[in-house]
């Protein structure tokens, strides 16, 4: 996620940079075409057209930036979800024969989170699920498809067995388990963004129509403009590609890219609020790296 609290120039044209040279050479082309042989260039309805194609892609980018503020959102719940996990664990088993249990519980949690944002952002998890756990304690999560899952069904069985030991009540059980139902539902709500895209209709024609409103524009401006056809068309096509592109940026909220939620600082969170509530060393946390929040 960019912190800075100005865009930096060269992330907008290091996205945009390939269509505008495209368009400032289709500019040029028309210029030159106009002045070497005359022609009565048409008279296009620019100010409609570019009136209705700016309504279609604000609604496009309010429906993607709705994405990235629901997977921010679910993140900010299962920070809370992972919190309130820990200080279940901490309370309900403080005595010595369940304080292994304890640390089982919150180290997995911390796992989990790990984990799942490798899930999200298609990368390897391994390196995260053997970091606080044994292998043989990974096994069971390694052999799932979902591995996050596969941790938080774990979680699940020894509570169970806490409650089997006599060491927590049915009561305490259930507390415990609304917590893992909410981590659960948090998961499912980021699988949903992560593995439904926006409709084909919401990618395919607001790109189809902002370039062709790109193609349009040098022809509807090069009378009126003359020689200064090629600086303000692409101007005016720089805006409307901008605002394109943020639709793009927004759409997947854990893409790994500069513009997604900040899942590496995040679970950086959870990390170290989950080791400071058992007492261990906790790391520093992630900080912006040249206005980037991982």
């Amino acid at each position: 996620m960019i912190v800075d609290s100005v865009p930096r120039i060269r992330y907008i044209v290091s996205e945009v940079w390939r269509p505008l040279i495209a368009l400032f050479v289709w500019d040029c082309l028309v210029t030159i075409t106009y002045y070497v042989m005359p022609f009565k260039a048409p008279s296009l309805p620019l100010t409609l057209f570019g009136s209705a194609l700016a309504l279609f892609l604000g609604f496009r980018d309010t429906s993607a930036y709705q994405r990235w503020w629901e997977g921010r959102v679910l993140w900010g719940a299962m920070i809370n979800s992972s919190r309130s996990l820990a200080r279940a664990a901490r309370s309900y088993l403080p005595d010595a024969e369940g304080r292994d249990l304890q640390r089982a519980i919150i180290l997995r949690q911390i796992t989990y989170v790990q984990v799942l944002r490798c899930q999200l952002r298609r990368q390897d998890s391994t390196p995260e699920l053997t970091r606080f756990l044994s292998e043989d304690e990974a096994k069971p999560a390694l052999a799932r498809s979902n591995r996050a899952n596969g941790i938080l069904d774990g979680t699940g069985r020894r509570v169970d067995q806490a409650r089997a030991n006599g060491w927590i009540d049915t009561m305490q059980q259930a507390s415990i388990e609304r917590t893992l139902v909410d981590i659960a539902n948090a998961q499912g709500g980021m699988e949903r963004l992560k593995n439904t895209p926006l409709p084909n209709q919401y990618r395919f024609f607001p790109t189809f129509f902002t370039r062709l409103f790109c193609v349009l524009l040098p022809i509807g401006l090069v009378e009126t403009l003359g020689f200064a056809t090629p600086i303000g068309s692409t101007i005016a096509g720089l805006m409307f590609l901008a605002v394109l592109q943020i639709g793009e940026d927004l759409v997947d909220p854990f893409a790994d890219s500069v513009h997604d939620v900040p899942l590496t600082a995040m679970t950086r969170t959870i990390e170290i609020d989950l080791l400071e509530a058992l007492g261990d060393p906790a790391p520093a946390p992630i900080v912006p790296v040249k206005g980037v929040l991982w």
